[in-house]
């Protein structure tokens, strides 16, 4: 991996979901899986997502830009952080989610997914069908968020 870092990368505090302990801690301090699952909520003892046994995790790989790897449980490499990824979101990725916690996820897929000259109507409909589910002022809480990590990217 080359540098160890102490703590997490600058702009993963933007890009990833509030709940991920990516928010506080270095690569290689927490596993990366593929999706969320029941099993792996955010545990309000530890601060962040994790595994049953207490490993940290996070479940977005597109948002982290790390593939999916057991680094902190198992100790597997960490990729080079000077080249991570960008990671198409999964097709389950792409449905509204049950939980407040998952929805900035959510808009991400989304966001990340549509056609730069579509991005104002996607910008709507998420708001829109979020409102549905979820108190409006928290969905343009959560919108506003992810729009200014997004954009910059663009």
């Amino acid at each position: 991996m080359g540098v160890e870092l102490d703590g997490p990368l600058g702009r993963w505090c933007e890009e990833t979901c509030g709940i991920c302990p990516a928010q506080m801690l270095a690569p290689g301090r927490f596993d990366v899986v593929a999706r969320p699952a029941t099993e792996l909520a955010f545990n309000r003892q530890l601060g962040w997502r994790a595994t049953p046994s207490g490993t940290p995790v996070c479940v977005h790989p597109y948002r982290v830009g790390m593939p999916p790897g057991a680094y902190a449980s198992a100790g597997e490499p960490v990729p080079d952080l000077a080249n991570l990824q960008v990671f198409e979101p999964p097709e389950e990725a792409l449905v509204l989610p049950d939980s407040l916690d998952d929805l900035s996820a959510w808009m991400v897929a989304q966001l990340r997914t549509t056609d730069s000259d579509r991005i104002f109507s996607t910008v709507a409909q998420l708001e829109r069908a979020a409102g549905e589910r979820f108190a409006p002022g928290e969905v343009v809480k959560i919108l506003r968020r992810v729009l200014s990590a997004e954009m910059a990217r663009v």
